[in-house]
């Protein structure tokens, strides 16, 4: 004779399964007898001008249109206002060697150093010179180009 498949702890768990597929059944006919009576439906949740859920609905007097045109999708593009107000501007160069060929540029106006190599250059200069340049946007931030000794 064979043994039965179908063990205690197995019969248990039918139990408990079909047990919680009955009562699941129960609670869903109770939720809609309870909406019958009710008139009911799901209620209403509003959001008010601060973001808060409420239950009551907004005031129609107090809203805002908003055209299309008006939202901005991303980020506002950056307005360049330096150069365009003084292209040229005066310097001193801080440091700069000529056997590798690049320097700094100290902006006596923002007191900002900027990188300067030798192919940006118009003349000859040496540290401690007070230079007229350009920025130009570089790789790694603002390069002084076109740079000239100021007379």
């Amino acid at each position: 004779m064979a043994k039965s498949q179908q063990t205690f702890g197995k019969r248990e768990k039918e139990k408990k399964r079909l047990k919680k597929r009955e009562e699941k059944q129960k609670k869903k006919e109770a939720r809609k007898a309870e909406a019958k009576e009710s008139g009911g439906g799901i209620p209403f949740a509003y959001v008010d001008q601060y973001g808060n859920l409420t239950d009551t609905p907004p005031d129609p007097s107090e809203k805002i249109k908003v055209e299309a045109e008006d939202i901005v999708l991303g980020i506002p593009q950056k307005e360049d206002t330096e150069e365009e107000f003084d292209p040229i501007r005066k310097g001193k160069v801080a440091f700069f060697d000529h056997s590798k060929g690049f320097g700094f540029i100290i902006d006596s106006e923002t007191q900002e150093k900027y990188f300067c190599h030798v192919s940006g250059l118009n003349d000859e200069i040496n540290e401690n010179d007070n230079v007229t340049f350009e920025l130009e946007k570089g790789q790694r931030g603002m390069n002084a180009v076109r740079v000239s000794l100021q007379e």
